[in-house]
């Protein structure tokens, strides 16, 4: 009894919450996204008139405290997706007007505000991906996954998968001897599922889950090594050739039109920017070297390093001269390093992951 007289505080992962957290990031990325090109097409318009204006950073924190409210008064499992979208949303808007917050005279295009909001991007990246990392089984997390899929028997929303996997975690808990009293709740709770009728909802994918499953079959299906090997070889050259001659450009011309460079350690900067942008575009040539040769596996280590540097750290700076005008190349960095991921884990030795 003295095992469980005292309070637990030990924090639990979530179930799914690789997969909120990845609705969140989506929808953060979409927001500031469209909140730029609508700004753009519509040139800049103000909701107000007069010394009114009501900025975007307002309905940001109107869907992130509706998103908050949601889970505090709503149990449903649906709230989660819901309150996900709405605070990548709200915190998009939110942070796409850090440059008002950051200067003295609420400069929105203050160059650092957009090398602020991709830093801020990644680590959400990060955190996803320490989120997505298994953690070890034990009864009690077993027992909230448990708890959370038993609302789906109080919804009638319960499909034939997740019985059986509510099934397989019970047996898993009731199985272990270190705990008795989880054993025992985990019994009756598998005496539950299997005595009872309990209305099975056949599980119909929604939208997107359908257009994940087609894109899935359609790279199983079509995506072979070769092919994909040719279009990481294709994708990678044209990326470091335009990079290579945007290098050369700027190096020539020592500023364009488009960049203003205001003081000397704004030059020292921009050097220093253009330096590793030729830099990591000499790398993925040599990866692409690599590829074309017998040593697929090197090249295939040096893309994604050159890629992943590209994306972290390079890109902080393009970011700052550039602003959000490089989301295009950072896109196409992005899905080469998918690319290059997907062909280690399916088609490299042992299908180790980097």
């Amino acid at each position: 009894m003295n095992r469980f007289s005292r309070r637990v505080r030990k924090p639990v992962k979530r179930q799914y919450a690789d997969e909120y957290l990845l609705i969140t990031l989506l929808s953060f990325a979409a927001s500031v996204a469209g909140t730029r090109l609508f700004l753009e097409i519509a040139n800049y318009p103000q909701i107000g008139s007069g010394g009114l204006h009501i900025a975007h950073v307002l309905w940001g924190g109107l869907l992130l405290f509706i998103a908050s409210l949601l889970p505090i008064i709503l149990a449903n499992r649906w709230v989660y997706p819901l309150g996900a979208v709405l605070a990548g949303a709200g915190v998009g808007l939110f942070i796409d007007e850090v440059g008002k917050f950051i200067t003295a005279n609420n400069d929105y295009f203050y160059p650092a505000a957009a090398p602020i909001i991709y830093t801020f991007f990644l680590l959400v990246v990060l955190i996803y991906t320490r989120v997505r990392q298994e953690q070890p089984t034990e009864p009690r997390l077993e027992l909230y996954h448990v708890f959370e899929v038993f609302e789906e028997v109080l919804d009638h929303d319960l499909d034939a998968g997740e019985k059986q996997d509510l099934q397989e975690r019970l047996e898993a808990i009731s199985a272990r001897n270190a705990h008795p009293a989880y054993a025992q709740l985990s019994l009756a709770l598998l005496d539950f599922l299997n005595q009872h009728e309990i209305q099975i909802t056949p599980k119909s994918p929604n939208f997107w889950q359908r257009q994940v499953n087609y894109l899935r079959d359609f790279i199983t299906k079509y995506i072979t090594e070769k092919l994909l090997r040719a279009l990481l070889i294709g994708g990678l050259t044209g990326l470091g050739l335009v990079s290579i001659m945007h290098g050369i450009q700027f190096l020539s011309a020592r500023f364009t039109p488009e960049i203003q460079i205001s003081s000397i350690a704004a030059r020292y900067w921009f050097l220093s920017r253009v330096l590793l942008e030729l830099f990591m575009s000499l790398l993925l040539l040599t990866a692409v070297v690599l590829l074309l040769s017998k040593h697929v596996n090197r090249g295939i280590s040096v893309s994604y390093y050159s890629l992943l540097i590209s994306l972290t750290a390079v890109n902080l700076l393009v970011f700052y001269f550039n602003q959000f005008s490089t989301i295009i190349t950072a896109l196409i960095q992005f899905s080469l390093l998918l690319l290059v991921i997907y062909y280690r884990r399916h088609f490299t030795q042992n299908g180790v992951e980097i």
